[in-house]
């Protein structure tokens, strides 16, 4: 886990859309950016991902990782940790480090959140992985030890 300061962004990798959300450079709050929609050419998705990275400033992004409940990892798993070695590959030169967070129950979480803001989960899909994004990332945040960190 990183202790370094700097926006931290988090990616919830779906196959339609990648959710994203970002922390404030204390790393304190979760935001959401949004979501990138999926291409034909995984390059693309890498390509726009380093885009937002870039744009936001981060210092290291936290890729879900999506575990069975057993904590076995399955397709979508192995899916997410081919698609890791090329976003390592291209953020590594501008020294942005990616990290592997377990994701399980973020999606449920998020759609949890958002029946409780009332808002339907039907209609609310995309949104879902941005707020999947911010579930995965706070959760990182809460983790993560700060310099200066008040203790009580």
């Amino acid at each position: 886990m990183s202790t370094a300061t700097g926006r931290a962004l988090a990616l919830d990798l779906g196959s339609r859309r990648i959710g994203v959300a970002y922390s404030d450079s204390g790393r304190m709050l979760a935001s959401p950016w949004g979501t990138i929609a999926r291409s034909e050419d995984p390059a693309r998705d890498v390509a726009a991902v380093v885009e937002v990275v870039r744009e936001l400033g981060a210092t290291v992004v936290v890729v879900g990782l999506p575990l069975s409940l057993s904590g076995r990892r399955g397709p979508s798993a192995r899916a997410v940790e081919a698609e890791l070695a090329d976003l390592r590959a291209a953020l590594d030169p501008s020294g942005v480090t990616v990290e592997l967070m377990d994701e399980r129950f973020t999606t449920t979480e998020a759609q949890r959140a958002l029946r409780g803001a009332g808002r339907s989960v039907k209609t609310s899909r995309p949104v879902i992985d941005t707020a999947a994004a911010m579930v995965l990332l706070q959760a990182w945040l809460d983790r993560a030890p700060r310099r200066g960190q008040l203790r009580w």
